[in-house]
């Protein structure tokens, strides 16, 4: 024999139960037929419907086709292919016994065979189909030709077997081939679902990932849809299902003014109090016949992030070579003034002069030093950084270097406080925001000292580092001026410390803001970006 055959009618085993639908029906179908067949002998209308050959075996026939359909339906539900081959099996063979106790194909019977054998061909598809099929003729042939050995009149129903024998199988073959075809198109319809979950969750995650923030509002505006960048630009969580004007009244205004004129653009604003500059976009939505509206918010700091950096991409090349041009001349201005001062010749007032010119070269020199720095400043290179293990060894390491009237103090919230910076761009900030910050408090009191503190924003949960002195701090009329190039409160100060540390920062999507009040000391604030932002 050939070995191939017999996985093949595994496989149609094995994969014969399409649903427990079918199967329920079919208890259902076996279980009407059984209490027929009893109510019809209980009431003595089998001897006047039906010419039934052998009256006792009917009736005991019928009672034991009802009572085994009963358990076979209370106690088989989840059958395995063996067990339900074996139940259509039995059925069939139980329905051509019925078959002949009740006096051939005649009695109508016969037509009960076929819908079991349909039935079967469902739950049973393949060769084990059409081998129930061939049960299910040859007991309907077999039948009618037992008993027309005892009964002559029965001779003449031979013709009637056979079709319902070729009945049997033409209903297999039809059940097998629509079961098939409903195979395809369930398996394309899957197919066709689980492409479309994978573009779901494909543009769920494209979603997710966007720095755009988009909200998705219902005509009372309220939010149906919002993406994490626009949980963080609007600092809430809980957006979804919410009143838009609950969390950003601001926005719901711009939308009105949208609304009223769609061709203005939206003008930018602060979702948050200290947070982005935010720039807002309106599209109408239609879904299903109902209107919804499609919010786009865009970090606006990053743009002019992008449009800082080729400004400062051409003011380093005109900066570099004026920078270069002055140079020269003041190094000789300065070795000039060097040698005048050592000169024996030279009295004290002059000598003081050749003095003076000497510190105002060194802080030429410096101007110089820091536009040549502003000019050829190195990409950033955002690196993974845990914030309280980084700020503790720059604590230890600045401590170690630090003259004996300056302290530094650290206050550090506890928690992950993790953001993407470039390390060695950190160092410089903290360098001159702490240099400041000690300078300014050693003017009011005899020990300088500045506090590094680190904790998460409630707000818009990013992490922010606050470094304050107990100084002077900034008058209010020159808090909007400090980080311009070249804006300095102090006679041997170049102007650019401030406005390097915020470029840096900026560079690096983190944000660099003044916070303190006149007389109670200065406070400068480093909004660290989050750490799954990208660079």
């Amino acid at each position: 024999m050939d070995a191939k055959p017999l996985p093949k009618d595994s496989a149609s085993l094995a994969g014969s139960v399409p649903g427990g639908n079918v199967l329920r029906l079919y208890h259902l179908y076996r279980l009407v037929i059984g209490l027929l067949l009893v109510l019809l002998i209980s009431s003595n209308l089998d001897e006047r419907l039906l010419q039934v050959a052998y009256p006792d075996l009917f009736r005991h026939g019928s009672w034991f086709y009802l009572i085994l359909n009963i358990l076979v339906a209370v106690l088989v539900h989840h059958p395995k292919p063996l067990q339900l081959f074996s139940l259509a099996l039995v059925d069939v063979i139980l329905l051509s016994g019925l078959l002949y106790t009740a006096g051939g194909p005649s009695s109508g019977i016969g037509n009960l065979i076929i819908v079991s054998v349909a039935v079967a061909n469902i739950l049973l598809r393949g060769r084990i189909g059409l081998l129930i099929a061939a049960v299910a003729a040859s007991g309907l042939v077999y039948m009618t030709f037992y008993l027309g050995l005892n009964r002559p009149a029965a001779a003449t129903q031979y013709v009637h077997a056979g079709a319902l024998g070729s009945l049997c199988f033409a209903a297999a073959l039809l059940v097998q081939s629509l079961t098939r075809r409903l195979q395809r198109s369930e398996s394309l319809a899957e197919r066709h679902a689980a492409e479309v979950a994978d573009l779901q969750a494909l543009n769920a995650q494209i979603l997710e990932r966007m720095r755009t923030g988009i909200l998705v509002l219902d005509p009372q505006q309220q939010v149906l849809l919002a993406n994490q960048s626009a949980f963080t630009l609007l600092g809430n969580p809980a957006l979804v299902g919410q009143p838009l004007a609950g969390h950003c009244p601001a926005l719901v205004e711009r939308l009105k003014h949208w609304q009223q004129n769609p061709t203005l653009r939206p003008q930018d604003l602060h979702t948050l109090p200290h947070g982005p500059l935010v720039q807002p976009n309106f599209v109408p939505l239609t879904r299903g016949g109902k209107q919804s509206i499609l919010v786009f918010l865009e970090d606006v700091s990053q743009i002019a992030q992008q449009a800082q950096q080729l400004k400062l991409a051409s003011l380093g090349r005109l900066t570099a070579g004026i920078a270069h041009e002055i140079r020269n001349p003041l190094g000789a201005i300065s070795h000039a003034a060097q040698l005048l001062q050592e000169s024996d010749d030279l009295d004290g007032p002059d000598r003081r002069l050749a003095q003076i010119i000497q510190d105002q070269s060194r802080r030429m020199n410096l101007v110089i030093e820091n536009v040549l720095q502003l000019s050829r400043r190195r990409q950033a290179q955002p690196q993974l950084l845990d914030l309280k293990y980084w700020l503790h060894r720059f604590a230890s390491e600045y401590r170690a270097s630090a003259a004996p009237n300056q302290s530094l103090h650290l206050e550090i919230q506890s928690g992950s406080l993790k953001t993407r910076m470039d390390s060695n761009q950190l160092i410089q900030i903290l360098n001159n925001l702490v240099q400041n910050g000690l300078r300014y408090s050693a003017q009011c009191h005899p020990q300088g000292q500045v506090w590094l503190k680190l904790f998460r924003d409630p707000e818009s949960d990013l992490p922010v580092l606050e470094v304050r002195d107990d100084g002077p701090g900034v008058p209010a009329a020159q808090i909007e001026h400090i980080f311009e190039p070249f804006f300095t409160t102090e006679s041997k100060g170049t102007g650019l410390g401030l406005y390097l540390s915020r470029e840096l920062c900026e560079s690096n999507q983190a944000r660099l803001d003044y916070r303190g009040d006149e007389g109670k000391g200065g406070c400068f604030r480093i909004t660290f970006a989050h750490p799954r932002k990208l660079s």
